[in-house]
């Protein structure tokens, strides 16, 4: 018999948050401050090159991660960044949207099962965010705190020392196949990818990545509909959408 889901994991920012929207929107005034304009796409494509090369580094806060993305995109677009302006990203990140599905579906998962946030940002910038959210996760998992960025294994790990449940019982959900579905299953965790759409069509805000996930769902409605009818990852198999 297959065991049972009790514990629901989630990458933040991208799957709960439209860090898509969010970033453009901190981008707008300053483009048009310079005069420069850019195709959406392009700066969402300048912004993951530059993160995923900055994350790769040693362990450095988010926040600063955030201040070198800034910098690097701006010598992309070759834009002069005031000094007022190069703390945007991270000061603009608590105010990023959630998905119109977010709040409704966190608030009807709550209900019967533990939530887990496991982030590559910051204590203080996902407080931030709890509170645009309205939800009381069970736990949080920072890169702050475990000092590393995914697609690194040490989010997950952190994940199955304080949860202390079987494997088998935790399935993680999270858009980004390279930061989150990667590592998740190479430590054998079940995944669900939300496969939500985005400017950059093939691999959203993230590098390529060559993974199967073990459930695919449009949106956290779907998965939520699932859930509700079904206990087990086994069961679920059977109501991809």
């Amino acid at each position: 018999m297959k065991a049972h889901i009790t514990h629901l994991t989630f990458d933040c920012y991208g799957t709960l948050i439209d860090w898509e929207q969010g970033i453009l929107r901190a981008l707008t005034t300053l483009l048009h401050r310079a005069g420069i304009k850019a195709r959406p796409k392009d700066l969402l494509r300048s912004f993951v090159d530059h993160e995923a090369r900055i994350e790769a580094q040693p362990w450095r806060p988010y926040r600063e991660v955030l201040r070198e993305v800034l910098t690097g995109m701006a010598a992309d677009f070759d834009l002069i960044l005031l000094n007022s302006e190069k703390h945007l990203l991270s000061e603009s990140l608590p105010h990023w949207p959630p998905f119109p599905d977010t709040i409704q579906a966190l608030q009807q998962l709550a209900k019967n099962f533990r939530l887990v946030i496991v982030s590559n940002t910051d204590d203080a910038l996902f407080a931030g965010t709890q509170q645009t959210l309205g939800i009381q996760f069970d736990q949080v998992i920072t890169a702050e705190q475990v000092r590393s960025y995914k697609p690194g294994q040490a989010h997950f790990k952190e994940v199955l020392r304080r949860l202390n449940v079987p494997i088998s019982q935790i399935l993680h959900v999270a858009q980004s196949l390279y930061h989150d579905h990667a590592p998740a299953k190479q430590l054998g965790f079940q995944t669900a990818w939300i496969n939500r759409p985005s400017l950059l069509a093939e691999t959203g805000l993230a590098p390529q990545a060559e993974i199967t996930p073990d459930l695919v769902f449009s949106n956290l409605s779907s998965l939520v509909a699932g859930l509700e009818q079904s206990s087990s990852v086994a069961q679920l198999g059977l109501k991809r959408s």
